[in-house]
């Protein structure tokens, strides 16, 4: 059977519409997600042109829109695989120098395997604050710690949760790269788990008392865009998914 479909049938059983059933489940369907390669959701090829690009094939960068967008980069590609109401699969096919902005996963549990190629990654946790001032509320304004800020390089998976591990994250394509997402539940509107997407403020000392044991060095202040718009330049473009059918 093919390692896809292994891992789609692992998800099935694994995954409620309400996330993960257990850890022993998660960690299951994580070593089914380390076992995929590119050959096996059809970017073989893809891959190799990873493998062998390096800065001499780069191109230049287009000039950045608000928020960091490259407004003239290649757009991003979506390959989806699969959606339930328990989980979903789906590959974003990154090129060089191109940007997933700042965003979360309300409610969500996330797996995601770099496929082949390299990324940064920076990733934050909200900080909770038991009795935000007035002017906070006012400036619309949260605290996050950071919790990564590093290159990744393929293989590698990592696991979200929602409230630790990263849970709203921005990613930079360093070469071409591919990234699988495994998310349960998936994204939804009407269930309360909608994409929103954040920037750093320019607030930086405001007049609140953080927990302790929190590093300052490592808090940034986030604004949430309006509405649930991405970043101006922003663009996803739906892409042809080559690999084995997974079916319901």
């Amino acid at each position: 059977m093919p390692k896809i479909k292994n891992l789609s049938n692992a998800c099935k059983v694994s995954f409620s519409p309400d996330g993960p059933i257990s850890e022993e489940a998660l960690e299951r369907v994580r070593a089914l997600l380390d076992e995929i390669r590119p050959i096996d959701v059809g970017l073989d090829n893809e891959a190799q042109i990873a493998r062998n690009w390096n800065n001499s094939t780069r191109q230049p960068n287009g000039r950045r829109g608000r928020n960091g967008a490259n407004q003239f980069t290649s757009p991003i590609k979506y390959l989806h695989i699969h959606e339930s109401e328990s989980f979903s699969m789906g590959i974003f096919c990154m090129p060089p120098s191109s940007v997933i902005p700042l965003h979360n996963h309300p409610g969500m549990t996330v797996l995601s395997k770099l496929l082949y190629g390299t990324l940064h990654a920076e990733s934050y946790d909200w900080i909770d604050i038991a009795d935000p001032t007035d002017q906070i509320q006012e400036l619309a304004v949260r605290p996050a710690r950071l919790v990564r800020d590093r290159e990744m390089s393929a293989p590698e998976t990592t696991i979200l949760y929602p409230n630790r591990g990263g849970n709203i994250h921005t990613f930079r394509a360093i070469t071409p790269c591919a990234l699988f997402d495994v998310l349960s539940p998936p994204y939804s509107a009407e269930k309360g788990r909608d994409c929103s997407y954040f920037r750093k403020s320019s607030v930086r000392e405001p007049p609140v008392v953080l927990p302790g044991e929190i590093n300052s060095a490592e808090v940034v202040w986030l604004e949430e865009l309006e509405d649930h718009q991405p970043p101006e330049g922003f663009v996803v473009a739906r892409g042809l998914y080559k690999g084995p059918v997974i079916r319901r």
